[in-house]
């Protein structure tokens, strides 16, 4: 059984490992949320608009903490480039042929 431990994050670790595949994801959509709000904040009074403001309202105003405060109210999704997925679909088919060459007739 899993324990729950206190810990000085909030969200917690786990909950915003239930909205991620991996803890690489996490961690590069936070960074990458946190660089885009730092630009926003810095670029403020220039009349930009390029970059999204926080999308949270947040007790922290951290760009980092504001991030995972993002993930964890589902306002950051991971979505995959294309390239990417024909990626994948090749594994997958060199894995499909790997594995039925493997099995005998």
């Amino acid at each position: 059984m899993q324990r729950s431990y206190d810990t000085m994050m909030n969200p917690p670790i786990e909950e915003l490992l239930d909205r991620v595949d991996s803890k690489f994801s996490l961690v590069t959509l936070a960074a990458r949320r946190a660089r885009h709000i730092n630009s926003y904040f810095t670029h403020l009074g220039d009349g930009l608009g390029q970059m999204v403001p926080p999308q949270v309202s947040s007790v922290s105003r951290k760009p980092l903490s504001i991030g995972f405060e993002e993930i964890a109210a589902d306002m950051i999704v991971r979505t995959e480039w294309p390239d990417e997925v024909a990626a994948d679909a090749e594994v997958d088919e060199v894995a499909a042929q790997a594995s039925t060459a493997d099995t005998p007739t």
